[in-house]
């Protein structure tokens, strides 16, 4: 827990200021006081925090861990050599994956790059579309599924505008890929990137989908053995292929199964905190959105103190790539969301191993924690003497 020292630091400094000028104020302490709760975590005899955070990653299904100790330990021959029964074995097993991971978006394995993840991915479409851009073509990239507020673009649509104008079409779908039904075809996209550890599977490695009809011409990023058709040189590592590949196997048997359980998750969490707690918004589309990805927006809170408060459960207030800057979200700010809002915004993630004891008792911190610090803050207290705050202008100091 925090020093009594550093807490009242943390909600004194908060007193008499407007929330947007909160951040400034209280981003050294926020920083501190994160640190310390940190090296509390992570001491041996502390209870671990249930987990929440599904959109940063995900814990790996224990079936995905089972296909891959036997290339760990037993099959360990490297998947390129082609002279012995050793590489045999892992070329068998890498190749078995690549279909697994085709399957999944309905794709051909021959369209499957084994990659060390979403981000390098990204990184060889981006490449490929800047070598081949020409003055009269634009370039389209589309996350599928917002990780921050779960919106999911109509990529679809979006597909067949890029296909009918002979514009390269990329989307990001490590947030989508095992979540929702994908279709490459249908969606007419050109590449498309995948990365293991958002679908329980291990991190270090991801795929890039390349399509061949009609084919995408790609410079690889770098040189070396020509591995994955020459364009991604290095060896592929067997059991992070495999457990990707077992990872995209369950995901599809269970999507329809996963979907249902956490759309009834995400209501039950939403409902729970939205009766109890007024003055809350959920950021995004309502209906057009992945349910396990919930950004809410406490007003009249600051987001980095509710965090603090809610050190029994693992949550975020944003992507966890940008996790270390204190500013507000750029893509709440881009949704025309007040700063205001964006700063007081709590990201919760649903996945496949949630539980609805999980999820009450989140919502239960979550309403006392909100509600303890609305009690601290003179902006609450106004609010509820009818005090238009938009209408207040604030002294500077």
């Amino acid at each position: 827990m925090l020093s009594k020292t550093v807490s009242t630091k943390i909600m004194g400094s908060m007193r008499g200021f407007p929330s947007h000028r909160i951040n400034y104020s209280t981003s050294s302490v926020n920083v501190v006081g994160r640190e310390l709760i940190k090296s509390r975590a992570l001491e041996k005899d502390e209870l671990r925090p249930l987990y929440m955070d599904f959109q940063a990653t995900t814990p790996m299904d224990p079936r995905v861990l089972d296909a891959m100790l036997p290339y760990q330990v037993n099959y360990y021959g490297n998947p390129h050599s082609r002279t012995h029964a050793y590489g045999w074995e892992s070329e068998s097993a890498m190749e078995k994956a690549r279909k697994q991971v085709a399957d999944l978006i309905a794709a051909d394995p021959r369209e499957i790059v084994f990659t060390s993840g979403a981000t390098e991915s990204n990184n060889m479409s981006i490449k490929l579309l800047e070598e081949t851009i020409r003055p009269e073509t634009s370039l389209v990239s589309v996350m599928t599924v917002n990780n921050e507020i779960g919106v999911m673009q109509p990529v679809e649509e979006i597909g067949r505008i890029c296909r009918s104008r002979n514009v390269f079409f990329h989307t990001d779908a490590a947030q989508a890929v095992g979540k929702v039904p994908i279709n490459v075809s249908d969606w007419k996209v050109d590449l498309m990137s995948i990365s293991g550890h958002k679908i329980y599977g291990p991190k270090g490695v991801g795929a890039l989908y390349v399509r061949r009809r009609p084919r995408v011409r790609m410079e690889p990023l770098q040189n070396g053995g020509g591995q994955e058709r020459g364009l991604r040189s290095g060896t592929v590592p067997t059991p992070l292929a495999v457990g990707l590949g077992a990872a995209c196997e369950i995901a599809q048997q269970e999507l329809e199964y996963d979907h249902r359980w956490v759309s009834l998750l995400a209501k039950r969490l939403v409902q729970k905190i939205m009766s109890e707690v007024p003055d809350v918004v959920m950021n995004g589309d309502p209906e057009q959105r992945y349910p396990g990805c919930i950004n809410l927006s406490f007003a009249y809170v600051e987001g980095e103190s509710l965090l603090m408060a809610l050190k029994d459960v693992a949550l975020s207030s944003g992507s966890a790539c940008t996790s270390a800057s204190l500013e507000p979200s750029y893509v709440l700010r881009a949704i025309g969301t007040d700063e205001d809002l964006a700063h007081s915004s709590i990201r919760f993630g649903i996945g496949r191993f949630s539980t609805e004891a999980e999820v009450d008792f989140t919502a239960e911190k979550c309403i006392q924690q909100v509600k303890r610090l609305r009690e601290m803050s003179p902006l609450w207290e106004m609010v509820q003497e009818g005090i238009d705050l938009k209408s207040i202008k604030w002294s500077q100091h």
